[in-house]
């Protein structure tokens, strides 16, 4: 939902006058439509169908490449907005996509962290760890 706020904002601005916000129209757009994929593979268990492929080892590089990238594109994004726009309902826009590029930038952070302890085996629960091997 962050993602799609930060492009739809992003894409209702003349942003097609600044190169700058090309390069975070891409990477929005972009992991915002493979977060949705991977949404619907993990909804429709076609995860449990591929052996395989190693899922969350493929969570951890998106996750991690998401942050990234979305970390430039929210530093561009920033670093664009111009307080003296001749359009003052676009520098509201762009403010309001710079604060919710952190978001998501913010949420795939915790995402591949998350994910990292998955993959590793970090974070097993209390009830995992008491049981002990009596037969």
């Amino acid at each position: 939902v962050l993602g799609l706020l930060t492009w739809a904002l992003i894409a209702d601005t003349t942003y097609y006058l600044h190169a700058a916000y090309g390069w975070v129209m891409f990477v929005a757009i972009f992991f915002w439509i493979l977060t949705v994929i991977f949404l619907a593979i993990y909804l429709l268990q076609l995860h449990l169908k591929f052996h395989i492929v190693p899922w969350s080892l493929v969570l951890v590089i998106f996750n991690a490449t998401a942050t990234v990238l979305y970390i430039t594109a929210f530093v561009t994004c920033s670093a664009a907005v111009k307080p003296t726009s001749w359009r003052q309902w676009d520098y509201n826009r762009r403010a309001a996509a710079s604060f919710f590029a952190c978001l998501v930038m913010v949420a795939y952070g915790a995402s591949t962290f998350f994910s990292f302890c998955a993959w590793r085996g970090l974070g097993s629960n209390a009830a995992t760890s008491q049981v002990t091997n009596r037969a």
